[in-house]
């Protein structure tokens, strides 16, 4: 059964949850309402109606290696407290981003490679436990403006990628309201970081070994040919 949403009625509702965070973590140098879409899945669980228990969010500019049901088998992995699937990010983006956290946190594992490392989240694919989101408290104090202010004072944290962002902000503080996808589910290919002054380390977060279930050509990557 396909149900296709109407992009301005989903705005109207996303907009007065996710204003707040907007500045944040939007490219623009104010709060656009026509960027609230890009934080839909922050709030999924506000807009969705509530028979709908899961969700899961892709990126346009994927390849399917495998059948993407077995993607739905990830949601019985998530542990107690969890409530999103995401895949790490793959590039010291982060790094980058908490260079001043780090700077006055030198033991700091905030932005650090894996696998010991918290290098950040991106999300390309998402799995969303919607019914977990809403009925956590935690996660849903931590959409309360106060809150994003506090955390983002707290990182010196001003980003650009909108709902990949927040997720990575909440998971520095509250890990375990993720449950961590393996790299081949989001086996991201942009390389942008590497010629951009993160050479010596850059191979630390783009590694992934296995077998690839779906690639991500982000940053507008070629996805390799079978």
């Amino acid at each position: 059964q396909v149900i296709v949403h109407d992009v301005n009625e989903l705005t109207e509702k996303l907009f007065p949850i996710v204003e707040a965070m907007q500045k944040h973590f939007s490219a623009g140098s104010g709060t656009y309402y026509s960027d609230s879409i890009f934080f839909l899945s922050v709030a999924m669980h506000h807009i969705m109606p509530k028979e709908i228990k899961q969700i899961i969010q892709v990126d346009l500019d994927l390849k399917y290696k495998t059948n993407i049901r077995d993607l739905f088998d990830e949601f019985d992995n998530f542990p107690e407290g969890a409530v999103i699937g995401i895949a790490r990010e793959m590039q010291p983006v982060y790094r980058h981003t908490f260079w001043q956290y780090r700077r006055e946190n030198p033991q700091t594992k905030v932005g650090e490679p894996p696998p010991d490392g918290l290098p950040g989240f991106n999300s390309g694919v998402l799995l969303l436990n919607l019914e977990a989101m809403r009925q956590s408290k935690l996660y849903n104090q931590l959409l309360e403006p106060t809150m994003v202010q506090k955390l983002t004072e707290k990182y010196h944290f001003k980003g650009h990628l909108g709902d990949q962002d927040f997720f990575t902000m909440v998971g520095m503080e509250h890990p375990e309201l993720f449950h961590v996808l393996d790299c081949t589910w989001n086996r991201q290919l942009c390389t942008w970081w590497r010629e951009h002054g993160y050479s010596d380390v850059f191979d630390q977060y783009f590694h992934c070994e296995g077998e690839v279930k779906i690639y991500h050509g982000n940053c507008n990557t070629p996805i390799p040919e079978d």
